[in-house]
């Protein structure tokens, strides 16, 4: 579905993304570890098209995407869930949903109604505007923003950033439920308990580089991964 190969990146002539190369395959979930400051994001920047890599090259659903502007990349089936969550903050809930809404190609597609299903709370506060709304409940939004551009395949950046353990749970649950429906994603994230537990296979990036790649069980048994790259236990 994704696959990197040899991706550099740079800010200015800083020189961020040392050669990555990952693949994320369909109907999965992968998440990226690392540290702060290690280049997760900026190897989401380089998918969607926000900093395109200097060299290297990205493809998605075999087309090479490296290069394209970002609402190209978009239109093919990319969603993007971005850190920090972005809303439009003085938009209700209703008009953030609706104004990127794309129809689906497939049964299932996703729509306002079934948006509002999937996150009942957000039909309460549909005439709310984005800034009243909690940090868990704009997070929400932000994830059903990006389902109502009915994507194949969904970038998400740091989703559990800064919730309350339940919400972190019921995210958890949401990317399950979407690799059920068929959606790939891809995961950066810094609470590995929840990345391990919703996640087909994982990559560790280290200063711009991938320096670790397992499944998630194999990285769970693996203390010494964890306390050198990570500095956490689970």
């Amino acid at each position: 579905m994704l696959e990197l190969v040899d991706v550099h990146t740079y800010y200015a002539e800083n020189h961020i993304l040392h050669g990555i190369s990952m693949e994320v395959k369909a109907n999965s979930v992968i998440s990226l570890l690392g540290r702060n400051g290690m280049g997760k994001t900026t190897i989401v920047r380089s998918v969607i098209g926000f900093t395109p890599p200097r060299s290297g090259v990205i493809h998605f659903k075999q087309k090479v995407i490296s290069g394209l502007p970002s609402y190209q990349i978009c239109q093919m089936g990319l969603g993007l869930v971005p850190q920090g969550r972005a809303i439009f903050p003085s938009l209700s809930v209703e008009e953030n949903l609706i104004i990127g809404a794309r129809p689906g190609k497939r049964g299932n597609a996703w729509s306002l109604e079934r948006a509002y299903s999937f996150f009942p709370i957000l039909k309460k506060r549909a005439k709310n505007k984005g800034n009243l709304l909690s940090g868990g409940e704009q997070q929400m939004l932000c994830i059903a923003r990006a389902l109502l551009t009915n994507p194949d395949f969904l970038l998400m950046d740091e989703a559990s950033e800064g919730l309350a353990p339940l919400i972190v749970r019921e995210i958890g649950e949401c990317i399950l439920q979407f690799r059920k429906d068929g959606l790939s994603v891809l995961l950066v994230e810094q609470n590995l308990p929840m990345a391990l537990r919703v996640s087909d296979y994982v990559y560790i990036v280290n200063k711009g580089t991938i320096i670790y790649q397992s499944t998630s069980k194999e990285l769970k048994n693996n203390r010494d991964i964890q306390n050198r790259y990570l500095s956490v236990e689970v």
